[in-house]
């Protein structure tokens, strides 16, 4: 009787091992979505300063041209979208990528994403993704219809928009999500020459209803060469808040350090800190408002040629007219004024600067297979 027992005991066990073996199996088998995109944003900037060049302000990366018709950011995605695994591989051109991806070698520029990520288990709240992955820095994109407003914060503009590297990310319950980051360094593909440590980087997101979003997010590490290296200590926050269907406010702040010299116990830091309200004045237009102050005294991230460096404040007034979803035509005024003769004329240098900008951005999608 005993035999027998085991024997039933045995082959129970086998007969569920063999069942849960085969749900797994059918899940890794099912087909993954896959799904082409792309995104256009074609623009037209006129500065006010008349610089004497096209390019306008080096501290900008996004409808950075004076007096010109220019793509900012074009490009086309494929995504697979999986249960259990997914992919991403998005090409770009444009004004954006050869400006932001200067340091980046040859065709290493035209990558504007290529990752691939794996649930690591069952329940699938846990995910590795390793690539060239979107920042997890920051409430804006390069991506400009995904943004209140046309142009970027300076607080977006000079902090990362891509990391490359592998990123873990947590979801324990639905308003939570938890992520660990090591990457190549400070907004790279390729990781510096001489530098051989890699970064750091942590987030924190909470969204206790549809209406609001809180985060937190961490950068540490270094981008200098190990013979001057100098350690990088970041952190951005920032709040998304739906007051209701037509008024919405994103406040956020950035604040980092970084050792004045290898092995100091000196340190230089910046700060950034940022409002936006947007107004939604019916289903096709919508007008945005930004105050915003970028203070970077030594030159971490802006370096000038000014003794008290960089010191902006900003105001811009945006209007969008959306026809239809996809498609977006945008109008920013934007002024800047710096405590300092930093913004570049015809003649000599000055400390304000305003610009008009225009856009054109569209956005479509296709699943080609689900």
């Amino acid at each position: 009787m005993k035999a027998i027992w085991q024997f039933n005991s045995i082959l129970l066990l086998s007969l569920l091992s063999f069942k849960l073996a085969a749900q797994v199996d059918s899940v890794w088998s099912q087909k993954p979505t896959l799904e082409i995109s792309g995104f256009g944003d074609v623009f037209y900037v006129y500065d006010f300063n008349k610089p004497t060049g096209t390019e306008r302000q080096p501290f900008l990366y996004n409808h950075n041209r004076h007096n010109e018709f220019n793509l900012n950011l074009g490009l086309i995605k494929v995504g697979l979208e999986h249960t259990k695994y997914r992919a991403n591989l998005a090409l770009q051109t444009g004004t954006y990528a050869n400006d932001n991806y200067a340091a980046e070698p040859g065709l290493l520029k035209n990558i504007f994403e290529a990752n691939i990520g794996v649930a690591l288990n069952r329940d699938n709240t846990l995910w590795l993704d390793a690539g060239v992955l979107p920042s997890h820095i920051g409430f804006e994109s390069a991506v400009s219809m995904d943004n209140w407003t046309m142009t970027r914060s300076l607080l977006a503009e000079n902090s990362p928009y891509f990391l490359t590297g592998a990123k873990l990310t947590f979801n324990p319950k639905q308003k939570w999500e938890i992520a660990g980051l090591i990457v190549n360094g400070w907004q790279r593909i390729q990781r510096l020459e001489g530098n051989s440590l890699p970064s750091f980087g942590t987030q924190i997101n909470y969204s206790p209803t549809e209406k609001v979003t809180l985060n937190w997010s961490t950068f540490i590490g270094t981008d200098t060469p190990d013979e001057t290296r100098r350690m990088r200590y970041f952190n951005n926050l920032y709040g998304q808040f739906q007051f209701t269907e037509k008024f919405g406010l994103i406040t956020g702040f950035d604040i980092g350090t970084q050792q004045r010299v290898k092995g100091s116990s000196a340190y230089d830091f910046w700060l950034s800190p940022v409002i936006i309200g947007q107004y939604a004045i019916n289903r096709n237009w919508k007008t945005a408002i930004r105050a915003e102050y970028y203070q970077d005294k030594t030159g971490v991230i802006i370096p000038t040629e000014i003794k008290d460096g960089f010191k902006t404040t900003g105001l811009s007034l945006n209007l969008d007219y959306s026809p239809a979803q996809n498609i977006m035509c945008r109008l920013e005024g934007r002024w800047l004024s710096s405590e300092n003769n930093f913004f570049e004329t015809s003649t000599a240098p000055t400390n304000h600067n305003f610009i008009i900008g225009t856009s054109i951005a569209i956005k479509f999608s296709e699943v080609i297979r689900k």
